[in-house]
């Protein structure tokens, strides 16, 4: 049956900076559909109450503490898990951060911080996690990209450089990786009511704007970004290489 493309049953998949938001949706997403999680952050604590909460829904979940910004402890993390658990079959590069201000005023330790929390990640997680994908001859990656991976917004200069860059390393790791099996797509959220945004969801000015601005005329929900998760990770997309998805409700649409 068609819909047998979409089942993600025997699969594992690794969520980067999921123990909430974006990342613990994408999660709980991919279980549904009967992925085993393997759920990341920082902050072990926190991120074993998000892995608890998963399993009391009935998901198969592995925490994975370690910092996407550190190459050598990802690669150590990755091989580890892989000698001990099992292959990673799906890799999602969630994690990332936000910093708000005015260009000509940016703080370059911000900037560095931005571009490695939000770029260089993505690097990091994804070589390490490809490099097993690579040997078996299979893989999925999709990299969480952006509204402002296609249009600028005052105030977030930096922010919208790192997601144009996360869609262009996406392409690039199609172009080399594609030959060994593996197909790497970057899903791009719209406005979403995350805790990286509350500030904007606060905002009645912001979200007067973003109404009026969104064809949908709404924020996101982040349980709308599944179904693209779910397609990207599954054989559904096994010809689907090195493209951004948008869902965004239609923003990038129109003027």
């Amino acid at each position: 049956m068609s819909l047998d493309l979409f089942d993600l049953s025997g699969k594992r998949a690794l969520i980067t900076g999921s123990s909430q938001g974006i990342g613990a949706a994408l999660a709980r997403g991919l279980a549904a559909a009967g992925a085993e999680i393997v759920l990341n952050g920082r902050d072990a604590a926190k991120l074993e109450v998000a892995a608890e909460a998963l399993r009391e829904s009935g998901a198969v979940v592995h925490a994975l503490a370690f910092d996407v910004t550190d190459h050598e402890a990802v690669r150590k993390a990755i091989d580890g898990f892989e000698a001990q658990t099992g292959p990673i079959d799906i890799l999602v590069n969630n994690a990332g951060m936000q910093h708000r201000g005015p260009l000509e005023e940016f703080e370059a330790a911000a900037f560095d911080r931005i571009l490695q929390t939000n770029v260089a990640s993505v690097f990091h997680v994804g070589q390490a996690v490809a490099r097993h994908m690579i040997a078996r001859g299979a893989g999925k990656i999709v990299n969480i990209c952006s509204v402002q991976t296609a249009l600028a917004r005052p105030g977030i200069a930096p922010y919208t450089a790192t997601k144009g860059a996360v869609a262009n390393l996406t392409k690039g790791m199609a172009t080399d990786w594609a030959q060994y099996g593996l197909q790497c797509n970057g899903l791009a959220p719209g406005y979403f009511e995350t805790p990286l945004n509350q500030a904007l969801v606060d905002d009645p000015d912001f979200t007067a704007w973003l109404e009026k601005r969104t064809p949908a005329g709404r924020w996101g929900k982040v349980e709308e970004l599944v179904g693209t998760a779910i397609f990207l990770s599954s054989d559904a997309s096994s010809f689907v290489n090195g493209t951004t998805i948008f869902v965004d409700g239609g923003i990038t649409a129109s003027l």
